[in-house]
């Protein structure tokens, strides 16, 4: 394997011109490069390829279709990310109130190993998070304007405010080593089942990174599934060796998983933000269909449907 030099802009234009993408429509594409980063804009060509096995670009494919594919995932990414926040914030609200409310809300209670699951096979993973949080809560609690009033005034953090310097990462762990009927209480603020949340908050954990560091969002696969919900039956998705081909562990799981979190208006604003996205960067295609840019986002054709169910 050669190794990878150093291209000038003009080189890197030149390459993508060597690989059939047509720049005639497109004014500066060397500001957009040096702006964006030619990497990451070429990691946006599959879709654009003749096949899987080819390096080359559809004939007549034009920068404009490549970047408006880029544009189109950076604004998916900020749709996702503003409510995956809200869905972080509701859970750390939830989460604290409750621990609070049944065991109590200072560091002696939930940095305490015994008020989480009784299993001894979970012991080191208790002890483990402990210790991560007692590094949130010393690398974080002065950064912050509230935990720092009640370092300096009080003494001490209750549960409540340390839940803003821990990760949604760290929160997610801490809820799969909760006591059962702690469990069920936090998940029953969501309707959903406490196997279900368990799954659930590690995989809006790992899009809400994603979308962080700008990563390529709109053709994402978690490494963890979703177990097939009524959504899958309602609209109709098919099947291919018995199981769903759409909405398991691609960017439509996440969409279900809104569906189901989220309150109701915040998943219809979310959902008409993304239709409209979609909708602009169909406009902006010319060599593909819009169907094969769903297709790879798990989006059935029928996804808007999933707004008006129950």
């Amino acid at each position: 394997m050669g190794k990878k030099i150093f291209k000038t802009i003009d080189e890197q234009i030149d390459i993508l011109k060597g690989k059939g993408l047509d720049f005639t429509d497109f004014n500066n594409p060397g500001e957009v490069l040096i702006r964006e980063n030619y990497f990451f804009i070429n990691g946006y060509r599959h879709v654009f390829l003749i096949s899987s096995n080819s390096n080359q670009f559809i004939p007549g494919t034009n920068f404009s279709e490549l970047y408006g594919l880029f544009c189109f995932d950076r604004q998916l990414r900020n749709i996702l990310f503003k409510n995956i926040m809200i869905i972080e914030n509701n859970v750390k609200s939830i989460f604290s109130y409750v621990i609070s409310k049944n065991h109590g809300y200072k560091e002696s209670t939930y940095l305490d190993p015994s008020m989480f699951t009784k299993d001894p096979k979970r012991i080191r993973q208790i002890n483990d998070l402990i210790k991560k949080m007692k590094r949130q809560i010393r690398v974080n609690g002065k950064q912050h304007n509230a935990t720092r009033h009640y370092i300096d005034n009080y003494g001490y953090l209750p549960l409540w405010v340390v839940v803003k310097v821990l990760s949604f990462g760290i929160v997610s762990e801490l809820y799969s080593i909760l006591q059962k009927e702690d469990q069920e209480e936090i998940a029953s603020y969501f309707n959903v089942k406490v196997d279900e949340l368990m799954v659930y908050l590690p995989i809006l954990s790992n899009y809400r990174n994603l979308c962080a560091h700008e990563d390529i969002c709109y053709e994402h696969k978690s490494f963890t599934f979703i177990k097939p919900t009524t959504y899958h039956h309602l609209l109709n998705i098919p099947k291919k060796d018995e199981e769903y081909i759409y909405g398991l562990n691609d960017v439509f799981s996440l969409i279900i998983i809104f569906k189901q979190v989220l309150r109701s208006d915040n998943f219809n604003l979310m959902l008409h933000e993304i239709s409209y996205e979609i909708d602009i960067l169909e406009g902006k295609l010319k060599t593909i269909d819009i169907i094969k840019v769903l297709d790879r986002m798990g989006f059935p054709p029928n996804y808007k449907k999933i707004s008006d169910m129950k």
